[in-house]
């Protein structure tokens, strides 16, 4: 029997914390009586960061096809990797930290394939820069990619 009357087997262990608080009259079942680890969050703890790195690399990504997302994505990877840096210290925004860094990689790869696109289309149609219409540009255009 506990020491509220309560049959409990005989295996049963109680955290010295619920036993203290129990003693003490407080609440056992108030949300700030549980002790550590009843999956509630002490306020402000959460990483910051990490939270940033993942919304610029999801920016990044979404703009890199006009070439400032690879600057989003840059800040984004480095605060990625800062924050998941302080996650090993604290064990919070572990998963936003990864995110941010994956969306930030791939947004300043995307950025960077942009770019050598452009500049193979710009070299390979610059003939076609000053035509009279946008008829003659665009067959100027085919001419020049498909060699004929």
């Amino acid at each position: 029997m506990n020491t509220q009357g309560i049959e409990t087997s005989p295996n049963h262990t109680e955290p010295a914390e619920a036993v203290a608080t129990r003693a003490a009259g407080a609440d056992p079942y108030s949300p700030g009586s549980q002790g550590r680890g009843n999956g509630m969050r002490a306020p402000g703890s959460r990483n910051g960061l990490a939270g940033a790195a993942m919304v610029l690399g999801v920016i990044g990504l979404s703009t890199s096809i006009v070439f400032i997302g690879g600057l989003f994505g840059v800040i984004g990877l480095v605060l990625g990797i800062v924050a998941l840096i302080t996650t090993k210290q604290t064990g919070i925004g572990r998963g936003k930290a990864i995110t941010g860094m994956v969306t930030s990689t791939i947004a300043i790869l995307v950025t960077v394939l942009v770019a050598i696109f452009m500049v193979w289309y710009a070299n390979n149609t610059q003939e076609c820069y000053r035509p009279d219409s946008f008829q003659q540009y665009k067959q100027c255009v085919h001419e020049q990619l498909t060699g004929n």
